[in-house]
């Protein structure tokens, strides 16, 4: 099969496409044709080794994930496809079946195939059957940014009548976040920049404040939460943004708290299928083009996902 290999850090170019083993599902494991990927800030950071935070969480991470180059030189994390075969102990799933999923802390969607655990978790991966009304494209992002917003939200005990502020409410775990914390009942106080006000205002926003003209943090109004959705507030206003807020999360760090199960995806499934979550797509590659892609998003200004479309059809070398 083919895959899109890291073979190094560095820019976009380090990405290439190369023939590798189709893998074959262990007893517990199904194995899934990939039609959808995405391209978010993490898969970025991983190509780049751009990693935020103190001198000590880069150096981990890089122990994590590889000194001279990705340990695991496939990336991508989420992923939309179909089930082609199924190992022996299987019972949730059938082949033909549609699912979405993530593939944890092992990452391997940029590849035509992969084989996932039936019944995972955070570094293993999981995978649900997917929702009925959407496209592979559309339902491919929600195991990823769909996930980080639910558990942020979770953490932070988002109650009904609360007012909550989003920063960076037009990324990906941004827009989820604003749709989820109004399906909680909560009063959405979304900030992002000028052209973006509109689509986040069509999320359910019940405010946006422009961070080009007002910055939020000087405004002397208080929060039940504040989430931080794209690790971008300076040290002076996240100082500011705790003292104003009764929780605040950062996705950079409180994420590192969230311990994801197989039913969480499935209840964003139900959210999918009733019409309350939807995934916001920015632009999407055909996988021939995901250079361009890694380019585009390392720019920053995305909004929403970036979504990779996987073909079968031989595709470059």
């Amino acid at each position: 099969m083919k895959a899109v290999i890291c073979t190094g850090y560095g820019p976009p170019e380090v990405l290439q496409f190369r023939e590798v083993e189709k893998p074959t599902p262990k007893d517990n494991e199904v194995l899934v044709k990939i039609f959808a990927t995405t391209v978010h800030i993490g898969d970025v950071r991983i190509r780049a080794l751009d990693i935020p935070g103190p001198r000590w969480q880069k150096v981990a991470a890089r122990l994590f994930l590889g000194i001279s180059k990705p340990k695991f030189d496939v990336l991508g994390i989420d992923l939309a496809g179909e089930i082609e075969a199924i190992g022996r102990d299987v019972e949730r799933f059938n082949v033909g079946d549609q699912v979405f999923a993530s593939s944890g802390f092992s990452f391997g969607a940029y590849a035509e195939y992969i084989c996932l655990p039936e019944v995972g978790g955070t570094k293993e991966g999981f995978v649900a059957l997917m929702p009925a009304n959407m496209t592979y494209e559309e339902a491919a992002p929600i195991p990823n940014g769909g996930l980080t917003a639910q558990c942020l939200l979770r953490l932070a005990n988002v109650q009904r009548g609360q007012r909550i502020l989003i920063y960076g409410a037009s990324g990906s775990v941004g827009t989820f976040a604003v749709q989820l914390a109004k399906n909680y009942g909560a009063e959405v106080v979304a900030v992002c920049s000028t052209p973006n006000i509109e689509m986040v205002k069509s999320l359910g926003a019940d405010r946006v404040i422009d961070y080009t003209e007002e910055d939020f943090t000087q405004s002397g109004e208080t929060y039940a939460v504040i989430l931080d959705a794209v690790g971008k507030l300076s040290s002076s206003q996240q100082k500011i943004a705790k003292r104003q807020a009764g929780k605040y999360l950062n996705v950079n760090t409180s994420s590192d708290d969230c311990e994801l199960k197989i039913e969480d995806l499935v209840e964003l499934k139900d959210l999918c299928e009733a019409g309350t979550l939807r995934a916001v797509i920015d632009r999407s590659y055909p996988w021939e083009e995901i250079v361009e892609a890694h380019r585009y998003v390392e720019k920053g200004h995305k909004k929403g996902n970036v979504v990779i479309a996987v073909s079968h059809n031989g595709g470059p070398m």
